[in-house]
């Protein structure tokens, strides 16, 4: 949640619909208040995905009669990795509270997806045997939820705080990218010297923004508007530019149509969809979380595959199809097992 002490309230740089996360950052101050029951929640997936999924068809609208031209998808993967996505990196993660950041949700979150890509990449490596950059991408399609996207709509009209999300953001963003962007840095290129790779992760521009934000909040910078707001109308477009160039990807395109890459896509859908969120019901509880606690942790692992996933196999040419099929499949399937956990775990009262 944002710190009122610290900063004015400001919009979460998403969409409109989204920026109203801010009016709700105080919804938990009160032990007294009464938490949304299940049936709003529910209604709230309805109403994120909604967001989601207008800029996903509009993007495959415009591939279907070519309003950008062939290499539309190519320009909009460049730019949305180059320069949105540091923009909106950087404005949600500096508005974020510490205390939200550094919650018990990071370390059960963490433990969480750590567990899904290290099976999936034992599953790649030793049985599938893979390439390391397709066992990869395969592994982030399985372990790494969307947590921007898709999580900041959901956290917000589903568990009243669309800073939630903010903890997965961290450790996706600071930890779990630094490592796989060294990974498909070394095996893309070739290249075996740990200085190029540590000099080649350290400029990705997902990281630098992500940092600074990080950077911003735990300092307690307070931005004044001439400089935050430019960056917040840049940060704004990040999303429905990622989500039209995804909409684009799937036009003319089946799932499960990759030779010999139907399994992979099987193993990471299920491992995202179902092994995800009941692994991190069990950590939450073996960390004996609070009930409210649990819900929220669960929702988010429950969320599917990062578009950050697909839009970093069109970076590295690498296991873009996959990604793109786990994609559409953990982001189609989530919507029955966000059901399922909001009227099993939610137990709000009326």
């Amino acid at each position: 949640m944002l710190s009122a002490a610290r900063r004015p309230a400001r919009p979460a740089p998403c969409n409109d619909s989204i920026a109203r996360g801010s009016q709700y950052a105080r919804r938990d101050a009160s032990p007294r208040r009464r938490a949304p029951s299940p049936v709003p929640r529910v209604t709230g997936v309805f109403t994120g995905f909604a967001v989601v999924g207008l800029a996903v068809v509009v993007g495959y609208v415009i591939a279907r009669i070519d309003l950008l031209g062939p290499h539309a998808r190519h320009v909009l993967s460049r730019l949305t990795f180059f320069v949105l996505s540091p923009f909106l990196l950087f404005t949600v993660l500096a508005t974020a509270d510490v205390g939200t950041l550094f919650s018990a949700l990071l370390p059960v979150s963490m433990i969480t997806a750590a567990v899904i890509i290290g099976v999936y990449a034992l599953v790649s490596a030793l049985i599938l045997r893979r390439r390391v950059g397709e066992t990869v991408i395969g592994a982030l399609s399985a372990g790494q939820v969307n947590s921007n996207n898709i999580g900041i709509p959901i956290s917000l009209y589903m568990l009243g705080n669309a800073a939630y999300s903010a903890p997965v953001i961290l450790f996706q963003l600071l930890v779990l990218m630094p490592i796989a962007l060294s990974v498909l840095d070394a095996a893309t290129s070739g290249s075996r010297s740990p200085w190029r790779i540590l000099r080649q992760t350290a400029k990705n521009p997902m990281l630098i923004g992500s940092a600074l934000g990080v950077l911003v909040a735990v300092l307690g910078i307070d931005l004044p508007p001439i400089v935050f707001d430019p960056l917040h109308l840049i940060a704004g477009a990040c999303v429905p530019v990622l989500l039209m160039s995804y909409g684009m990807s799937l036009f003319g395109q089946r799932v499960l149509t990759e030779p010999g890459r139907r399994l992979d896509v099987i193993i990471a859908s299920a491992l995202k969809l179902v092994a995800m969120p009941a692994l991190a019901w069990l950590v939450a509880t073996w960390f004996g979380m609070p009930a409210d606690q649990v819900f929220i942790v669960v929702v988010l692992a429950a969320l599917p595959t990062a578009q950050n996933v697909f839009t970093l196999a069109q970076r590295y040419g690498v296991g873009e199809i996959l990604s793109r099929d786990v994609v559409f499949i953990s982001t189609i399937g989530c919507l029955p097992v966000l059901f399922t956990v909001a009227l099993l775990l939610d137990r709000s009262p009326a």
